[in-house]
């Protein structure tokens, strides 16, 4: 089950008291304090794993809780800190404050973490409170308590080439023919109720990711259909790929709602490369290639046909999205090299 969007309850754990205690030796009847101070609690750490797809684990296990520190021991001993707890989310994963909804990390890249709580700090042991008027103090602290924070986690799907079309435009079909994924499809609307991401191998070594995503109505960008769950993951694509099946009858309609949609929800999507591909031109007539050939003399980005179903243009297709997918990828790689250049230049 793919599961996006969870709630947890995190809180780290608090800090071990300190401890009064007096060093108590042969031939030592009056030795001063030595109480040790407690240990820290553990922190909850939130870990990117790039094994993990869905957030289906968190959706059993709601509340999560580090250890707590150990109180201190005698002979200035300091109590065990408590162990941190880590919490693995895929890669992708948007943490918010539930309550503010405030972004508090964007959990992208491979074991890049983020501290959702910090532990409790230990209390003093009344070695800590000797002075020189107070040589024997018989008081120590306890230990601080941990944060407790409700967390929203929501997932965004980072791939390559992002296939965004109506419902039953193809998009299922095409994922199972190019990669292992095996998405259900039907001859119905609404087949593709979650994101399923595949991995294209591409020639002999190189690979790329293509997500299958909920298809599209009109209105999705204000919640219509599956809306915001869909258009939440084309967020991460780097390329988009509208597919608009052949056996419409009106190509530049689908079209213009299709980049509306995607417009009106993030301005950045409307800046993301894409090109148009026409699906099911196994079913294409006469007729309809000649409303292809006038759709087409409209265009300004890239045009491909194919059909699943036969196979023919989906070899065109795939060095298409290896093209474009390398190209995004070099572009995003100089947009990071020129934010680091400015950030750096600013620090000096």
């Amino acid at each position: 089950m793919f599961v996006d969007q969870v709630s947890i309850s995190v809180r780290s754990g608090r800090g071990g008291a300190g401890c009064v205690s007096f060093r108590r030796e042969k031939y030592v009847p009056k030795g001063g304090p030595d109480g040790g101070n407690g240990g820290r609690g553990g922190d909850v750490l939130l870990v990117a794993d790039s094994q993990l797809h869905t957030l289906l684990d968190h959706r059993y296990r709601r509340e999560y809780a580090a250890e707590n520190g150990a109180v201190g021991q005698q002979s200035r001993r300091s109590g065990r800190s408590g162990q941190t707890l880590v919490i693995r989310v895929p890669c992708g994963t948007v943490v918010r404050d539930e309550e503010s909804g405030e972004l508090l990390a964007d959990l992208v890249e491979e074991g890049q973490s983020f501290v959702a709580a910090q532990g409790g700090k230990g209390g003093r042991g009344n070695a800590e409170f000797a002075t020189s008027t107070n040589r024997t103090p018989r008081r120590a602290e306890a230990g601080r308590s941990g944060e407790e924070r409700n967390l929203l986690l929501e997932l965004k799907l980072i791939a390559d080439i992002g296939l965004v079309g109506f419902p039953n435009a193809g998009k299922s079909t095409l994922i199972s023919t190019i990669s292992a994924a095996r998405p259900k499809i039907a001859d119905y609307p609404f087949t593709t109720l979650e994101p399923n991401l595949g991995i294209v191998r591409y020639r002999e070594y190189d690979s790329f990711t293509v997500a299958d995503l909920p298809g599209l109505i009109e209105g999705a960008h204000e919640g219509k259909g599956l809306g915001m769950q869909f258009l939440r993951h084309v967020e991460r694509t780097r390329v988009l790929a509208v597919l608009i099946e052949c056996l419409s009858d009106d190509f530049q309609r689908d079209l213009d709602i299709l980049r509306n949609e995607l417009s009106s929800y993030s301005r950045e999507l409307a800046v993301k490369p894409w090109f148009v591909a026409v699906s099911k031109m196994d079913a294409a007539d006469e007729e309809i290639m000649e409303r292809i050939r006038e759709f087409t003399e409209s265009l300004d980005v890239a045009f491909l046909p194919f059909s699943s179903v036969s196979g023919s243009g989906v070899n065109e297709l795939l060095d298409f999205m290896w093209k474009m997918a390398g190209e995004a990828t070099s572009a995003q790689r100089k947009a990071d090299e020129a934010d680091d250049e400015a950030t750096d230049g600013k620090g000096t």
